[in-house]
């Protein structure tokens, strides 16, 4: 597999982890679709990437909220006009609403559940018919730690990891014999605008629940990522990756 062939789909991918996933494909060699709501941070992302690789239209920025269906449909339509298919999909697209399930709201519920896992769905059913048609393909979902360890105030955040598990499994055992891969990332505590966010005594408090004693960065998760959708990654189907320091230890 040449990565210069390759065309991946990234959604998330104005910061964080889906920013770093992107940059790593692309500097691989592969073009890449970059989704997000924010159109400005993804322009800024693409522009990097064109100047780092000299070649601008190797990148494709799509302005796209994972929650509404049709934006879904509408920026797949759009990456198949410009790059004819999608080889690699990373679902990376997701928010959190965190409260306690005693006072959690139902929309805090329905956005985290509609925009984390249901999204990843539709985005997989985008790309599924030209990677089956090809019998080639690469799909990869980011979920998360608490998904296996749990996180009190998060049952809708941690739900909806977990169910990116289950489905990671489901489909992997749909498609493998039309030659597609489908695993899983989950990172554990990582360098985000999320985790920014805590006290310097929070953070302090949660490094030392890691054996490697430092939060990741968005570049660990892409690297295992990177791997995942290459070529030496091609018979490893059904797996979740843990990238976490050391947190959890599990199966």
């Amino acid at each position: 597999m040449a990565w210069n062939d390759q065309v991946a789909f990234v959604t998330g991918a104005s910061q964080g982890i889906g920013r770093a996933c992107a940059l790593a494909l692309a500097e691989a060699g592969a073009r890449v679709a970059i989704a997000s709501r924010n159109l400005d941070q993804l322009q800024a992302l693409a522009d990097e990437i064109g100047k780092t690789t000299g070649a601008p239209e190797r990148i494709l920025p799509l302005r796209t909220d994972v929650s509404q269906e049709e934006e879904i449909t509408h920026a797949f339509e759009k990456a198949l006009e410009h790059f004819s298919k999608v080889d690699i999909l990373v679902n990376n697209a997701g928010v959190t609403r965190d409260a306690l399930a005693l006072r959690m709201k139902r929309k805090d519920w329905d956005e985290v559940l509609t925009t984390n896992l249901t999204a990843c769905f539709l985005c997989i059913q985008q790309v599924l018919p030209g990677m089956v048609r090809r019998r080639q393909g690469r799909i990869i979902n980011i979920s998360s730690v608490v998904a296996y360890l749990g996180n009190a105030g998060q049952v809708n955040y941690v739900a909806s990891k977990a169910g990116i598990v289950g489905l990671t499994r489901a489909l992997a055992q749909e498609v493998a014999s039309r030659n597609i891969t489908v695993n899983a990332v989950a990172p554990g505590f990582i360098e985000t605008a999320m985790t920014k966010k805590m006290t310097a005594e929070a953070r302090e408090k949660l490094s030392g629940r890691i054996p490697l004693a430092r939060l990741g960065q968005p570049a660990d998760v892409a690297h295992a990522v990177k791997f995942l959708a290459s070529e030496e990654a091609g018979y490893i189907t059904g797996q979740v990756i843990h990238v976490n320091g050391g947190l959890y230890l599990g199966g």
